[in-house]
């Protein structure tokens, strides 16, 4: 059965359209470019970061997150770039008795403004920076399984992307949802990782009740 329903934040429950719109600008290119040319570096299978480079050979993401820090222009997302259905999904299976979690690539920053929204709707919060591993290394979904008191096989991972969430989680032994939005889920969407490994395929969080309502009553 499915106790325990750990989310991954970009794409996932955060929408980061506005994001990487700011650093398009930081970059001094056209937002259509800069989304174009994102696309068609993970359409490739390439690394997000290598977007970065196609205009700035050299680009140090880590420090130009500093510099923008800075400058007065950091990363950062509120409650206007959540999707509409986050947190009516996260009160409907926290009624239904669910263990809730987020645990996702995200630096420390990101990490106090996920605990500033979610620190009162779910039982953890972990951060790549926080457990010094980052997806798709198996040891962050140790760090994910350690944290969780439940087995890991009652674990549900729910992301957007197939490479960093869906077969890592399940080779660590969790059960997956792969949530169609964002770039990564719509390009990957119609390949065999996408059909053939996720627990749950779901256009919506909203589907995720149940979906692991059925599952846990047909584990019964």
């Amino acid at each position: 059965m499915i106790r325990a329903v750990v989310f991954d934040v970009g794409e996932c429950l955060v929408d980061e359209t506005r994001e990487y719109g700011t650093w398009a600008d930081w970059l001094g290119v056209p937002r259509h470019t800069f989304h174009s040319v994102f696309g068609a570096v993970i359409a490739q299978g390439r690394d997000y970061r290598d977007a970065f480079q196609e205009f700035r050979p050299g680009f140090d993401l880590h420090a130009e997150r500093e510099k923008r820090v800075a400058a007065g222009q950091a990363e950062t997302f509120g409650e206007e770039d959540l999707y509409d259905d986050v947190r009516p999904t996260l009160r409907r299976l926290r009624a239904d008795g669910l263990w809730l979690g987020i645990a996702g690539n995200q630096t420390v920053r990101a990490g106090r403004i996920l605990r500033e929204l979610f620190a009162e709707d779910v039982d953890l919060i972990g951060t790549s920076d926080d457990w010094g591993t980052a997806k798709p290394d198996p040891l962050f979904f140790t760090r994910v399984a350690d944290a969780t008191p439940f087995e890991t096989g009652e674990i549900l991972y729910v992301g957007d992307r197939c490479d960093n969430d869906v077969r890592p989680a399940r080779r660590s032994g969790m059960a997956t949802a792969l949530v169609r939005r964002g770039p990564w889920a719509t390009i990957q969407w119609n390949g065999a990782d996408a059909r053939e490994l996720p627990t749950f395929r779901i256009g919506s969080l909203a589907e995720l009740p149940d979906a692991i309502a059925g599952f846990n009553g047909s584990a019964r």
